[in-house]
């Protein structure tokens, strides 16, 4: 598929048929989130790769919004769960050819271990596409009811999560990926994000800030 095209065809996808994937298909897939950039090549990520139907049926209840709004993307036969390590950058700026030995996180002007895990999942998004597959990136978040407490649900859930897959304590998952054929009967994009999508005059400055 052209380039281009990729690009264009891009969105996320919520609909699956339940139909597998080859593992050729999965190796490339997965290969493509090697190639994303990485501060310092830190490569400060790891994937977790979830094929077998056993190990996909432990992960779902761990996003139980998307399961009750849109239960289809269980059907995705690849999900993937990248996560961001913190320390590889930490420990690679503290090398004699950068030479920030304190380790201090004040240093970095954005949590590029996030960024760059960030970028080797749109790597795989991107890729998918260009399989003829369809992909969604989503959050790992409990229900948010009323009673409800960021500050303390959030970090429990994700230990809980993480210790289900025996995920070690140093990794951060920065969300899922489902990765598959799309439904049949996928429905249309609803015309609202077409009317939100914003155009390339209000959001590229050249020069300057809103510069005439």
């Amino acid at each position: 598929m052209e380039y281009a095209e990729v690009i264009r065809r891009r969105r996320m996808v919520r609909h699956y048929a339940d139909r597998p994937l080859s593992p050729d298909v999965v190796d490339r897939i997965l290969a493509s989130a090697l190639r994303a950039p990485s501060a310092g090549f830190s490569q400060g990520w790891a994937f977790l790769a979830l094929t077998k139907p056993q190990d996909r049926a432990r992960f779902w209840p761990y996003v139980p919004t998307r399961v009750t709004q849109t239960p289809t993307m269980q059907h995705a036969p690849l999900v993937v769960v990248p996560l961001a390590h913190k320390a590889a950058y930490l420990a690679r700026y503290a090398e004699a050819d950068k030479g920030w030995a304190d380790r201090s996180e004040a240093r970095w002007p954005a949590p590029y271990w996030h960024i760059d895990t960030g970028m080797a999942a749109l790597m795989m998004l991107l890729t998918a596409v260009d399989e003829g597959l369809g992909a969604c990136f989503f959050g790992i978040m409990p229900v948010a009811g009323e009673d409800f407490d960021p500050a303390v649900d959030l970090p429990a859930h994700t230990a809980a999560f993480k210790a289900e897959f025996a995920i070690p304590d140093e990794y951060s998952p920065i969300g899922g990926i489902c990765i598959g054929y799309r439904a049949d009967d996928l429905p249309p994009q609803a015309p609202t994000v077409t009317a939100r999508r914003r155009d390339a005059a209000t959001v590229i400055h050249h020069g300057q800030w809103n510069a005439t």
